[in-house]
């Protein structure tokens, strides 16, 4: 691997004008000026460029960026994993992603390795720090955005001699390749677009300001219903406090609909709550409260505060001081509504971004895509989770050209870990055909109720119910080791739904189950073991009697084919969820 830092003088001026339209030739690439153009493996390198790219004599930072070729690309891929975080961690997982092209990661200013943003002290749960942070870095931050970011990566493309370059985007790195798609498009050779940050009609992103209750719909049998059942839910928590599920802990749930656990039970669990059964849902509760949250803490998160305040659009006048932003948001929470059926005051008085940005000024009209900006007529997909903060039908109506593949069951940044999504940015960039259309990667099916007795359990024919009760029990407890459980996979044991305990091992693939209820009259003891095929083979002790229990675990199926013994005697029957 190689490392080397060069400067680059009075590149690409003026080059926040408005771009020449979509129908443009392509550039041809330029002569390389850095020595990483000459690489045959990866090499590491450094630019120097302007603060401001309308002032080509401003002040001078420093850009990182990492250059990986490969013998034989036949496309070279501009890479951003999102965030805005720092890039050049996330490079070995971009190369594995793209593990067949060129490869360019290019750090963005103000984050990482190029000329960092930073603020000893600052924490977004505090106003006054966000403030005093902006104070300290001075107006030089509001240059430290997406419109002078992609400048700087088109500063890289041109330093190493490369031809278009293929945007590949991945979260806020979809605003990134969005802004230098419409700012370039002569170095834009196709766009892909994995969890859509939207863009406006202004330019500026679309930052969205809402509970997620939509997020209920993949998985409920009846849509209408679960948003009339999850609005007396908490109408009823508002009557009636709950100790064990505060308000904010409730919508917490909402982003976990793409884990397993979550999606195959809090419908129910909800239902069951106002049906005076409240012990689903207050387990789902617990284990969400338990969680560790991510740090909101650390000088780091001032490039991310310049970035997210100064790309995107709030209720508030971009230019108004703190006190009439307030005012203003505070507002549109009285009008608007956004987080209903919560009231911003039961969630702690802030929702996120909207309320950290009051603070940060931004005092510079630098939307990421120009608004009259034309987009190149170059091929272009977006990728989209159901569970994804832009749903499959929002991305459509925000970015109607291009192919757009639904991941169902999906959920943020599905190319980092969906074989069928990675699949599909592969023949993209290989340009090997179209995209189909959807790729499924449902592990399960809604459960429609929670039993409380055996009386209870879904009929099953002639069925004895304790084999029932003894499926359903086991069902429970695999659904917390599936690979797409991550809150639950932390954990090592588990009370059982109504008593009893659940203790988990990954490494010997078991689940061992001490006289866990599942419904109240009937206790399983004995283990489960999950092969890596998906099989779930349960050897267990139902109200003293010997059942084994086999079936096709982490799939979509109801009902469900199990096979195995009771009481000495065989059986194959299909159990409905």
């Amino acid at each position: 691997m190689l490392r080397t830092t060069v400067t680059a003088v009075a590149l690409l001026t003026g080059l926040l004008a408005v771009p020449p339209s979509s129908s443009s030739p392509p550039s041809p690439p330029g002569p390389p000026t850095h020595p990483c153009a000459a690489a045959t493996q990866r090499c590491e390198g450094r630019i120097e460029v302007p603060l401001d790219w309308s002032d080509p004599g401003s002040e001078r930072i420093t850009v990182a960026f990492a250059w990986v070729p490969r013998q034989g690309a036949t496309t070279t891929v501009l890479a951003n994993p999102g965030g805005p975080l720092p890039a050049l961690p996330q490079l070995p997982v971009l190369e594995q992603a793209v593990d067949r092209q060129n490869l360019l990661v290019v750090e963005p200013r103000g984050l990482g390795a190029s000329s960092p943003l930073d603020c000893p002290g600052l924490d977004l749960n505090r106003p006054e720090t966000i403030s005093a942070c902006a104070g300290r870095l001075g107006p030089r931050s509001r240059f430290f955005t997406t419109d002078q970011a992609v400048a700087d990566m088109e500063a890289v493309r041109k330093a190493l001699g490369l031809a278009g370059v293929t945007f590949y985007g991945i979260s806020y790195g979809t605003l990134f390749a969005q802004a230098y798609a419409a700012r370039f498009p002569g170095s834009t050779a196709g766009v892909f677009l994995d969890s859509l940050v939207p863009v406006g009609k202004d330019g500026y992103a679309v930052e969205p300001v809402r509970a997620r209750t939509d997020l209920l719909k993949p998985t409920c049998r009846s849509s209408r219903d679960c948003e009339k059942t999850w609005s007396a839910l908490v109408r009823r928590l508002r009557d009636r406090p709950d100790a064990a599920i505060s308000m904010t802990t409730l919508n917490s749930l909402l982003p976990r609909l793409h884990e397993a656990v979550s999606g195959r039970e809090l419908n129910a669990a909800a239902d069951a709550y106002l049906r005076g059964d409240p012990l689903p849902l207050r387990r789902l509760a617990k284990v969400a409260a338990e969680a560790p949250a991510p740090p909101l803490n650390g000088p780091g998160f001032a490039g991310l505060l310049s970035y997210k305040c100064g790309d995107a659009k709030f209720p508030f006048d971009r230019d108004a001081p703190a006190a009439e932003r307030r005012r203003q948001l505070d507002r549109f929470y009285a009008k608007r509504r956004p987080m209903r059926p919560f009231t911003v005051a039961e969630l702690g008085g802030a929702t996120g971004w909207a309320d950290w940005c009051v603070h940060w000024p931004t005092p510079r009209d630098n939307p990421p895509v120009p608004p009259r900006a034309g987009h190149p007529g170059v091929p272009t997909a977006t990728v989209a989770g159901d569970y994804d903060t832009h749903r499959p039908d929002e991305v459509a109506r925000f970015f109607p050209h291009g192919d757009l593949l639904r991941v169902v069951g999906g959920g943020h940044s599905t190319t980092l870990g969906v074989d069928c999504a990675r699949q599909a940015l592969r023949s993209f960039l290989a340009r090997t055909g179209e995209l189909p259309r959807s790729c499924d990667v449902s592990s399960y099916r809604a459960v429609r109720a929670f039993p409380r007795t055996a009386e209870d359990l879904p009929d099953a024919g002639d069925l004895d119910r304790r084999v029932v009760a003894a499926f359903a029990t086991a069902a429970d407890a695999v659904v917390r080791r599936d690979p797409g459980s991550g809150s639950y996979r932390r954990a090592k044991e588990e009370a059982g739904l109504r008593g009893g305990r659940l203790v988990f091992d990954d490494k010997a693939a078991t689940i061992r189950l001490e006289e866990v209820r599942f419904v109240s009259d009937l206790a399983v003891s004995g283990q489960i073991a999950l092969t890596p095929d998906g099989t779930a083979t349960a050897r267990l002790t139902v109200g003293g009697t010997e059942a084994v229990l086999s079936w096709p675990a982490f799939r979509p199926l109801d009902p469900v084919l199990v096979s195995g013994r009771f009481d000495g005697r065989p059986f194959t029957a299909r159990i409905p969820v």
